[in-house]
């Protein structure tokens, strides 16, 4: 059997959000355990130019649900981009995995040729068939944004492994 635009989307997204809400679980505790403030990390970023934690966790639940909407051909639910504590954060991710959890195979699956127009930039747009799309510039933003997530934690001393990366929601269970 073949692999389906369903199986390589929603699934490795909800398992790539699962694994940033453990991420998220162990900076609480680690900002509990070192007695501060977890607003810290909420706005830390690597760079001057870069984006802020925050942001990276919004960026990588938009590019999930925008991707499984699309691919699905329905709309995406509109969230405000508000969030700015860790518990906010984690309710995003869970508003994304309910939205991701909506979805059905039927709904994706033969979306491979489908062509999906979408925003780059605040100006520009691109068009791209759906599994290019997947593969080349929807996976891979989540992959990036959740990475990065990551790399701010572990930069400011909360104690994360490869393991939490890859299955830090199975390991919470």
């Amino acid at each position: 059997m073949s692999i389906s635009m369903y199986s390589a989307s929603v699934p490795v997204f909800t398992t790539m959000l699962g694994n940033l809400d453990h991420l998220l679980d162990k900076a609480l505790a680690d900002a509990q355990a070192r007695k501060y403030d977890p607003i810290v990390l909420a706005q830390y970023r690597l760079a001057p130019d870069m984006l802020p934690f925050t942001r990276q966790i919004l960026i990588a639940c938009d590019a999930a649900k925008l991707c499984a909407a699309r691919l699905a051909g329905v709309e995406a639910p509109r969230f405000d981009d508000v969030e700015t504590t860790l518990p906010e954060l984690k309710e995003r991710i869970r508003k994304t995995l309910d939205f991701l959890a909506t979805l059905t195979p039927a709904q994706i699956d033969g979306s491979e040729d489908k062509e999906i127009t979408f925003a780059v930039g605040r100006e520009g747009t691109r068009t791209m068939k759906g599994e290019a799309y997947l593969k080349h510039w929807a996976t891979a933003n989540v992959y990036f944004h959740v990475t990065t997530a990551y790399a701010i934690l572990r930069h400011n001393g909360v104690t994360l492994g490869k393991t939490d990366y890859l299955l830090g929601h199975q390991a919470a269970a």
